[in-house]
C-alpha cells in the first residue's frame, strides 16, 4: 500500500523568525530571502518542523475539526502550496 504524501521542512532550513501580534518575519536560510508570514502560517510551518507530516497530523496540531471538511482541507492545501512555493517546505511521497 502506497503511503501519504508528507510535508517535511527543506533539509538546512532552521527557522529563523521574530514574532508579534498576528505576524512573523522569517528569514530563509537556504534563499536568504525573508519572509512575512501570518499567525496560520507560521503556526502550519512550525507544526510540519516539529514532525505533523501529513494531512491529518496537521489537522490535529493546529486543532484543526476534521468535522470541518473539505473546505478546511483546502486552506491547508493552499497555505502548504504557499510555503512550498517560498522554498520553506517540499512533500515527499
Amino acid at each position: 500500500m502506497p503511503h501519504a504524501p508528507s510535508w517535511h521542512v527543506l533539509p538546512g532550513q532552521r527557522l529563523q523568525y521574530r514574532e508579534w501580534d498576528q505576524e512573523a518575519v522569517l528569514f530563509n536560510d537556504l534563499s536568504g530571502d525573508t519572509h512575512l508570514l501570518d499567525a496560520d502560517a507560521l503556526a502550519l510551518l512550525l507544526a510540519v518542523r516539529d514532525g505533523a507530516a501529513d494531512l491529518a497530523a496537521l489537522r490535529l496540531a493546529l486543532g484543526v475539526d476534521a468535522a470541518d471538511g473539505t473546505q478546511a482541507d483546502a486552506a491547508l492545501h493552499a497555505l502548504l502550496a504557499q510555503l512550498a512555493a517560498i522554498c520553506l517546505i517540499e512533500q515527499r511521497a
